[in-house]
């Protein structure tokens, strides 16, 4: 366990020095590809430590819900909602961008195929390197859709865990709520005490498993919706460049794809993160509730338990 702590503890310093690299002062858009693709094999080897550790988890969420069965209808229909809208608004940034990329090829590529121009002015780093063909096109954009997914992925990842931590620890909350000032027996604080133990004790044991992709979760927005008011601001409102001025071809847009890309990507991902933030925090909010409840039971039905509570939540 501790070679795993240790490696968990080299990456996040690596991630953290590459991550201060790239905000360095001559940071462009040609570099965003390393970092994308670096941090998205970065996510899928703390997605693989996930898979090592998610036995185990399963096992501690299983035993949990044996002995304080949650039976949260909400719970279920509220990641699918999540799912679905975070996912529809990515599948809408997605085609923006190959919107926007078709657009760009028509104008600096005029003389070349449709989709030659679309992959050699997308993936330049690409094809500024190697001859074009369809097929490696086609492979370069499989691997451009799967880097895209998991960086959605892996935010929704971290909302759907913190809602069902949430809703684990709202269970005591709520049996803790309905208590509140009330002359109950000590059977109740001891019964209430342990459900909240067991709770804090899961939250304990997702942070350990889940915590590298909490960390490049955070680090990958923040960075990206840098890049993305970089791009936004950076050629005013039509972002093609240069290659506005040389090409009298007309698009869908009539030359504002990459604008119309850009704002709306930078205006999903300011609004994904917060999402995240908020709801991730969501957690601490919840298990804070028990405070002025403990605080507020009666004198004459104060007893070793409640005070045992108290302790264990402080601890927490």
């Amino acid at each position: 366990m501790s070679n795993v702590n240790s490696f968990m503890l080299y990456t996040k310093q690596a991630t953290a020095c590459f991550f201060t690299w790239t905000c360095r002062s001559d940071l462009t858009a040609p570099d965003a590809p390393i970092i994308f693709y670096g941090t998205t094999c970065f996510t899928m080897l703390m997605f693989f430590r996930v898979a090592t550790a998610w036995p185990d988890l399963v096992q501690h969420v299983a035993k949990t819900e044996e002995l304080y069965p949650n039976y949260d209808n909400k719970l279920t229909r509220t990641c699918q909602i999540t799912c679905a809208v975070v996912l529809l608004l990515a599948l809408s940034e997605h085609i923006l961008s190959l919107l926007s990329a078709f657009a760009g090829a028509i104008m600096c590529f005029p003389n070349k195929s449709v989709y030659e121009g679309f992959a050699r002015h997308f993936y330049p780093w690409v094809f500024n390197c190697l001859p074009y063909s369809p097929l490696l096109g086609m492979i370069t954009q499989f691997l451009h859709f799967q880097s895209t997914f998991i960086w959605n992925f892996s935010d929704l990842f971290v909302i759907c865990m913190s809602y069902y931590l949430t809703s684990r620890l709202d269970h005591v909350n709520k049996k803790l709520a309905a208590a509140q000032g009330k002359y109950l027996p000590e059977i109740f604080w001891k019964s209430t005490r342990e459900e909240y133990c067991r709770a804090t004790q899961l939250v304990r044991k997702v942070d350990e498993v889940i915590s590298g992709i909490v960390f490049v979760s955070f680090a990958n927005n923040l960075f990206f919706i840098c890049l993305q008011l970089f791009n936004t601001l950076e050629d005013g409102i039509k972002g093609n460049g240069d290659c506005n001025s040389r090409s009298k071809k007309t698009t869908p847009l009539s030359g504002y794809e990459a604008a119309t890309y850009f704002l709306f990507s930078l205006v999903y991902l300011i609004s994904r993160s917060v999402a995240v933030s908020l709801i991730a925090s969501q957690v601490n909010t919840a298990s804070m509730v028990p405070a002025p409840i403990l605080y507020d039971v009666p004198s004459p039905v104060y007893c070793v338990e409640v005070s045992i509570h108290f302790d264990g939540f402080l601890l927490f």
